[in-house]
């Protein structure tokens, strides 16, 4: 009775374990991939059009986007001493900003005639929320502050803050005609293009009307410097008057007071005596039409001009910003063509950074080809080394899909992550590939031989996988300066890795059960005789 027990619970089991194995193979991604290829085939075309399509609109940069959270804050307190400054100024906003939340430590300068205040904050910290807190306990002490310093200015510290374009621009027109040119009409355009922040203009002649006095002259008029300066200034004004109206209509009124020539100044009123006539500023000083005192000068290959200092807006891609720039650099110099107008560049930074990635790019493509080249080597077929080199870039270009998609751009980072995963891209399809050569060699079909090499093989591939995944994924939760720059490259691995492993398992099994070829090394040509002499099998 218990062997008949035993015999039933064996053949349940036998039967069970049978259903299960047909219900698994029936379920296995691989078998679905070499039955019904029709979802695998548009899969891997919908991956490949998103890569396509996010490869067209990635941007170039040198490095990622990365922010060090630190906060300066200046405070001009003209004609103060340092010590002053210290007591006044520096301990009393320091103490107000100590407590600021997320601030690490802060670092105080006191300077002739300006406090300057670093605040370096935590990993992780909103600054623009800090800066907003900060402000507002600048503004609480503001009273216990004194009456002569300026507001003070807070600045975030970002690698997007520096330059990333140096000009320079000369005309054939005079130096103060070319000045208020670029003032009122060039620089205006440039600051319009998108992705520009500020544009500092250094040298240059700037027209600057001089009014300058004699002192003898007015001690003889008893007048006062006060007295002259109130006299131009309220004399320089527009101002409204009112209004006059009729029975059909309204009319505005207003006095029209700007100077329109350097006589208009000199007959400036500035005083009236008692006795004798009017005092006007010709009476006590020389107007001149001079040139504002010279700060900077500019010069490219020893010829005078005017500076420019281009930055770009902290979101925006420093390769696009620059190419607008030079489009619209050309558009002014055909507009102004008469004036000779023209626009050098004497420093991009944008250029190292394309001449980096082209590099980048250039290796990335030099690896794929010497990949090639091994696979033919060791793999000893065309046939096997293609669908190698079709894994390669379809894996590949899965990962400008997720780059696009997260906002990523096309840098060091990101293209260096491509160049090191190549090597692991190749290791899934080898694997899976070589197996299921090995069964084609024993003699089985190719449909048969690619689902069991792959089904033999499948723990391995996968351990494979999944180390590189677990050493890399980790990366992404670093809550270190540092990270901003690492996690592009870890999510490049990440999404690369994963994917060559849905290829080992899909792609590959199917280009197998197509093209694969049982391979009888033979002396029969040159390739065969030259793998048959170097005895691989």
């Amino acid at each position: 009775m218990k062997s008949d027990v035993i015999v039933i619970n064996g053949f349940i089991n036998l039967l069970m374990e049978r259903i299960n194995v047909n219900k698994i193979s029936e379920m296995n991604i691989t078998a679905i991939s070499i039955k019904r290829p029709s979802l695998i085939i548009v899969l891997f075309s919908v991956f490949t059009l998103l890569g396509f399509i996010g490869y067209k609109n990635l941007s170039y940069e040198l490095m990622p986007d990365f922010n060090q959270p630190v906060v300066v804050i200046k405070t001009v307190y003209p004609g103060a001493e340092p010590n002053e400054v210290e007591t006044s100024v520096s301990r009393k906003i320091e103490d107000a900003l100590s407590n600021l939340e997320g601030v690490d430590y802060l670092v105080t300068k006191s300077l002739p005639n300006a406090s300057i205040i670093i605040a370096n904050l935590k990993y992780g910290s909103d600054l623009d929320k800090s800066m907003q807190d900060a402000q507002r306990y600048i503004d609480n002490i503001r009273k216990d502050l004194p009456q002569d310093i300026l507001s003070p200015v807070m600045s975030k510290v970002s690698p997007n803050d520096l330059p990333i374009m140096s000009i320079s621009a000369t005309s054939n027109l005079s130096a103060t005609e070319f000045y208020q040119k670029m003032k009122d009409d060039y620089l205006p355009q440039i600051q319009q293009i998108k992705g520009v922040a500020e544009i500092t203009v250094l040298g240059g002649e700037e027209r600057e009307i001089q009014v300058k006095i004699n002192q003898d002259k007015l001690k003889l008029y008893k007048i006062s410097m006060v007295q002259v300066v109130e006299a131009i200034n309220r004399s320089g004004l527009d101002l409204p008057a009112g209004k006059v109206q009729t029975e059909k209509e309204s009319n505005s009124v207003r006095l029209t007071g700007k100077f329109a020539s350097i006589e208009d100044i000199k007959n400036v009123q500035v005083a009236m005596p008692v006795i004798g006539s009017p005092v006007y500023v010709k009476d006590i000083a020389d107007v001149i039409d001079g040139i504002k005192e010279t700060t900077s000068i500019s010069r490219y290959n020893g010829k005078n001009g005017i500076g420019l200092m281009l930055k770009k807006q902290g979101d925006a891609n420093a390769v696009d910003v620059s190419k607008l720039v030079r489009e619209k650099f050309q558009t002014i110099e055909q507009q102004n063509a008469s004036s000779g107008v023209k626009f050098i560049i004497a420093d991009d930074s944008t250029d190292n950074t394309i001449a980096a990635v082209n590099s980048v790019v250039f290796d990335l493509i030099l690896a794929v080809l010497l990949v090639s080249l091994v696979m033919l080597l060791f793999l000893r077929s065309f046939r096997n080394s293609l669908i190698v080199l079709v894994a390669i870039p379809t894996s590949l270009v899965t990962a400008f899909a997720v780059m696009w998609l997260l906002g990523y751009t096309l840098n060091l980072m990101t293209l260096l992550a491509m160049s090191l995963i190549i090597g692991i891209l190749v290791d899934d399809a080898t694997v899976v590939l070589e197996n299921i050569q090995k069964h084609l060699d024993k003699g089985k079909d190719k449909r048969s031989a690619a689902m069991d090499g792959r089904m033999e093989i499948g723990f391995a591939a996968l351990s494979i996988t999944l180390v590189d995944v677990v050493v890399f994924l980790p990366i992404l939760f670093l809550q270190v300066f540092v990270a901003d720059m690492l996690k592009q490259f870890s999510v490049v691995v990440v999404t690369s890795t994963l994917t060559s492993l849905l290829v080992g398992f899909t792609l590959t099994p199917w280009m197998a059960s197509r093209i694969g070829k049982k391979e009888d090394l033979q002396p029969t040509n040159f390739f065969n005789r030259f793998y048959y002499g170097l005895k691989f099998n």
